[in-house]
């Protein structure tokens, strides 16, 4: 003859499983959820800042490619420029156009071939060329060598440096108008500006 006491005890012992946590249990957790999160979030913040300045500067170096074969495409000439009215923030995003007009900015009368929107809070964009006057732009002529926009004979070589949360990527574009991304940390040859204060 079974007892049926192994059946009540089960019973009583699967209701106890599905009960859920105790008090005491729940926070025990969510003690170690805190403590993990405070550990790890300064790291995953480094990591996110990271990111956003490689997206960033391969962004910008796509940019900067797509004006350059696209000069060389139509054989004339090509200008990226930042976005703000003064054309030297380059935190709020580039277009690439075909300069029709010859103002240096993007108009109603331009072949507009790009645009970018800002970049993301934090990354800071430091800007040398040959020529640093406002505003800040590279052109390239039909024959893919960097310019200036007045005179595409005249060659103009420079640095575009981005910054984010202490790290650093460079473009750099040389006298034949090649860009390179680099990172100064472990390419050489990957010198610039200082980051903005």
């Amino acid at each position: 003859m079974r007892s049926r006491i192994p059946a009540v005890l089960a019973r009583a012992i699967l209701r106890r499983r599905c009960s859920g946590l105790s008090f005491a249990e729940l926070a025990v957790v969510l003690g170690l959820v805190a403590i993990t999160s405070a550990v790890a979030a300064p790291g995953l913040h480094r990591i996110v800042q990271g990111q956003e300045l490689r997206v960033s500067a391969s962004d910008l170096y796509s940019a900067i490619q797509l004006t350059r074969s696209q000069a060389i495409s139509r054989n004339e000439p090509v200008i990226i420029t930042a976005n703000d009215a003064a054309g030297l923030d380059w935190r709020r995003g580039w277009t690439v156009y075909v300069d029709r007009d010859n103002d240096r900015q993007a108009g109603a009368g331009d072949d507009i071939l790009a645009v970018r929107s800002a970049l993301p809070q934090g990354v800071q964009v430091s800007y040398s060329f040959t020529n640093p006057a406002a505003p800040q732009y590279i052109a390239y002529n039909g024959a893919g060598r960097s310019c200036s926009d007045t005179n595409s004979a005249a060659s103009r070589l420079g640095t575009l440096s981005l910054f984010h949360g202490g790290q650093v990527r460079r473009i750099k574009i040389n006298m034949l108008g090649r860009p390179r991304l680099c990172n100064p940390a472990r390419d050489a040859g990957c010198d610039g500006a200082a980051a903005p204060p």
